[in-house]
Formats: C-alpha cells, sequence, structure tokens
C-alpha cells in the first residue's frame, strides 16, 4: 500500500524554523505532484506549497511566499518543506499529498494520498 509519512512538526516560537519531511513509500512518487496542506482548528484545509516531483516547478500560496521552501530528494522519495519566520498563524496540522498530474493543485479535493498530518505550533 502507497504511503506518504510525515515528520518534522513541534513546537517553535515566532520567528523560528522548522523543516517537514515527507517520505514517499515507492519511488512511482518520483513522477507524481506533491503538495503540502495545512488545517487550523475550525478552519478549512488550504495549499501551502506544490511541486512537480520530475521537473521541480514549485507553486506557493501567497501567506507563506518568501518564508517556506518546499523541495524534493529523488534519491530519498522525500519531499520537504523548509519553514522559516514562522508565526503564530502558521500554526496548524500540516499534510503531505500527491497527485499525478499538477492541474487543481491548490484544491485538496484533486489529491489521492495523503500523509498522517503533522502537527506544527508556533507561540508567540
Amino acid at each position: 500500500q502507497v504511503q506518504l509519512i510525515e515528520s518534522g512538526g513541534g513546537l517553535v516560537q515566532a520567528g523560528g524554523s522548522l523543516r517537514l519531511s515527507c517520505a514517499a513509500s515507492e519511488r512511482s512518487f518520483n513522477s507524481y505532484f506533491m503538495g503540502w496542506f495545512r488545517q487550523a482548528p475550525g478552519k478549512e484545509r488550504e495549499f501551502v506549497a506544490g511541486i512537480r516531483w520530475s521537473v521541480g516547478s514549485r507553486y506557493y500560496a501567497d501567506s507563506v511566499k518568501g518564508r517556506f521552501t518546499i523541495s524534493i530528494d529523488n534519491a530519498k522519495s522525500t519531499a520537504y518543506l523548509q519553514m522559516n519566520s514562522l508565526k503564530p498563524e502558521d500554526t496548524a496540522v500540516y499534510y503531505c499529498a500527491a497527485k499525478k498530474y499538477s492541474i487543481d493543485y491548490a484544491r485538496s479535493e484533486a489529491y489521492e494520498f495523503w500523509g498522517q498530518g503533522t502537527q506544527v505550533t508556533v507561540s508567540s
């Protein structure tokens, strides 16, 4: 069974950094589009960042541009989300997800596979 395994969440002070990892259980994900989403309590799940694994095209939500960076390590079949200058409003459960095509990359409903989520808490 295909799995996306996330790690790297935690508690950090405002202005700090965290790096999230998303390890894919199969190398076939190297041809997929990978996305990071987040969901805060009482809010809808929202798109954060995405990357086309094979060509490295990157997409970001306006709220994280200039602070977050998405990247991939093909050899490890792992995607990363480097989060810098964190703000309390970044507090949420972060999920990685995968889909075959980049179309509709910001819509969570378009993704086929999801990780279990990892909590990120930013204190003020």
